[in-house]
């Protein structure tokens, strides 16, 4: 049998700044951090000549075009593997659509498992490249690229997304007292809401492949504040880095009609209330998981937040990346 995992993600600025439709024409930055909540796929081969898939359904098919799950098919059409004597199997941590980049992990970790089925070795920055061209250029999906490269690379990444498609990855310099800090002062809560982050992302391509100003004026400040945040995290500055998270959410709002609702505003404004010096909604928005940043508040935080209904999440960074549990 052969397990592998992906981890999944937390956008610590320059969100929204890795999609096609800017990067293309502006360049894009983004730093991102991998944390300890991962997909699963596992491969084994079996003894009857059709392919198992189970995820949230269960596809059994003799032909690789008969495959409903678009990933899936791509993905064994790329590494080349015919349908048949394989049974695969896809186990996430936390669901899909909670704003998490699971996409991107569902991909890496699949062609990982794939590639390891092949006997191919193949470099984990060469697997994200992979699983964007799937997405992106394949599926014609409306995603950007932090995903798959920040499950492939795992720990705090900055990532440069070139005018020509190149990808510049590289670890922030943060020192082990302010990841420690970070780490203990992020607290995550899940409001409940699961969503396609499609209609939002796709919103965002239209407008910036249309030339709209505003939306093009958004992202340059986005990827502004994603390298203020940068520099705030390598300087130790944890409450600058908090009140850039402030701004992030702000103008991330301002982006699109459905990147919010009133009660994720109002749980917004009760954790800043309760002690949160900053804070955003993780992912495209419209739902998933609201993260902020506490000190000396964050049991009073906490409490806030359980007493409205919400259920935390904790974390730790991840520093492995896409890689093999079993093979």
């Amino acid at each position: 049998m052969i397990i592998a995992r992906s981890p999944l993600r937390i956008s610590l600025g320059g969100g929204g700044t890795d999609l096609p439709s800017y990067y293309q024409r502006f360049g894009g930055f983004l730093l991102a951090a991998a944390i300890d909540k991962y997909v699963y796929i596992t491969l084994h081969e079996t003894f009857v000549p059709e392919l198992i898939l189970k995820y949230s359904k269960l596809e059994r098919v003799t032909r690789l075009d008969a495959i409903e799950h678009p990933i899936i098919r791509e993905a064994l059409k790329l590494v080349g593997i015919p349908a048949g004597y394989l049974e695969l199997t896809s186990m996430p941590d936390i669901p899909a659509g909670t704003g998490l980049g699971s996409s991107g992990s569902f991909t890496t970790a699949l062609l990982k498992a794939l590639h390891t089925h092949k006997k191919n070795l193949v470099p984990n920055a060469e697997i994200a490249a992979q699983a964007c061209a799937i997405e992106i250029d394949q599926l014609q999906e409306p995603v950007g690229k932090q995903d798959q490269y920040i499950a492939a690379f795992g720990g705090i990444t900055c990532f440069h997304f070139h005018e020509d498609g190149r990808v510049e990855a590289w670890p922030a310099s943060i020192s082990e007292e302010t990841r420690y800090n970070l780490e203990d002062n992020l607290v995550m809560f899940f409001t409940g809401y699961s969503r396609s982050a499609g209609a939002i992302l796709q919103d965002q391509h239209a407008r910036s492949k249309q030339d709209d100003q505003v939306m093009l004026e958004n992202l340059h400040h986005t990827k502004e504040l994603g390298a203020a945040s940068r520099q705030a995290l390598e300087s130790g500055d944890l409450r600058e880095f908090a009140r850039l998270m402030d701004e992030h959410w702000q103008g991330k709002k301002a982006r699109s009609g459905g990147m919010t609702n009133p009660k994720i505003n109002e749980w917004y404004d009760l954790a800043k209330a309760s002690g949160a010096l900053g804070g955003k909604l993780i992912g495209a928005g419209g739902g998933g998981f609201l993260m902020f940043y506490a000190e000396e508040a964050k049991a009073k935080l906490r409490h806030a937040m359980r007493q409205a209904g919400l259920k935390e999440v904790r974390f730790r960074f991840d520093f492995e990346g896409t890689k093999l549990v079993i093979a």
